[in-house]
C-alpha cells in the first residue's frame, strides 16, 4: 500500500495585488491553511508577519504591486515568503529606539521570526521569514500536552503503534481512528457506570476542544 505521513503539508502560493484592503483576506487564508496543517499555535504570529511583509511592499514598492504570498514547511519551521517585482526597494531593519516609522515592521518580523532575509533576482525579490513550530518532523503533528496524554493512554491500551508520528498505511490510519473511538467509548461507559451523563460530558468536551483550537482571526 501507499505510505502516507501523519499530515501532508504541501507548499502553496497566492498571487494578489498589494493593497491595504487585501491584508485581512490574506490573514484569513493563512488562518485556514495553518488550521488544516494542525499549526494553530503559530497562526497569530504568522498573520502578523504576513501583514508586515505585505505592508512593506505597499509602502516601499507601491499600492497595487503584483505580489505573491508563498507558505511552506522548511524542516520544522513555517516559512513565509512575499515576492514582489522590485529588486531595489530592500527591507530596512531599524533599532527599536529610533523615532522613524520606517523599518518598524521589519523590526517586528525580526523579533517574531527565528530568522528572515531577502533573496534578490534581476526582476524580483523575495522577503522571507521562518517561524518556529511545535513540530518534531515536517509531516508529523504538533505534540502538545493533551496530544501527549492521549498517546500515553493509547500506549497503555497496547496501541502505541498507532500513536506516533511515523509514516503509516491507509489501513494503519483507520486502525488508529478505531483505537481512539474505543478509548472514548470506554470512557463513556465509565461515566454511565458512575451515574454521570455521557452526553453532557461529550458536549462539555466538545466546547473545550473548540475553545482551545479556535484560531485567532
Amino acid at each position: 500500500m501507499d505510505q502516507i505521513a501523519c499530515i501532508s503539508r504541501k507548499p502553496w502560493e497566492l498571487p494578489f495585488l498589494a493593497e491595504p484592503e487585501e491584508v485581512a483576506a490574506l490573514r484569513h487564508v493563512v488562518r485556514l491553511h495553518l488550521g488544516a496543517w494542525g499549526l494553530l499555535d503559530v497562526v497569530e504570529v504568522a498573520q502578523l508577519c504576513v501583514s508586515e511583509l505585505v505592508a512593506n511592499v505597499i509602502k516601499h514598492v507601491g499600492p497595487g504591486t503584483p505580489t505573491t504570498l508563498a507558505v511552506s514547511i522548511n524542516g520544522t519551521c513555517l516559512r513565509i515568503e512575499v515576492r514582489d517585482p522590485d529588486s531595489r526597494a530592500l527591507p530596512t531593519l531599524l533599532s527599536h529606539d529610533t523615532e522613524s516609522e520606517s523599518g518598524r515592521g521589519m523590526a517586528l518580523v525580526d523579533a517574531l521570526a527565528e530568522r528572515w532575509g531577502v533573496l534578490l533576482s534581476m526582476d524580483y525579490k523575495i522577503t522571507w521569514c521562518e517561524l518556529a513550530t511545535p513540530l518534531t518532523a515536517a509531516e508529523g503533528h504538533a505534540a502538545g500536552p493533551r496530544v501527549q496524554r492521549a498517546e500515553t493512554l493509547l500506549g497503555l491500551r497496547g496501541t502505541s503503534d498507532v500513536a506516533g508520528e511515523a509514516p503509516r498505511t491507509r489501513l494503519g490510519v483507520a486502525v488508529a481512528e478505531e483505537a481512539v473511538t474505543d478509548v472514548i467509548t470506554d470512557l463513556l461507559h465509565w461515566l454511565r457506570a458512575h451515574g454521570c451523563d455521557p452526553e453532557a460530558t461529550l458536549d462539555r468536551a466538545q466546547m473545550h476542544f473548540e475553545a482551545e483550537v479556535q484560531p485567532i482571526a
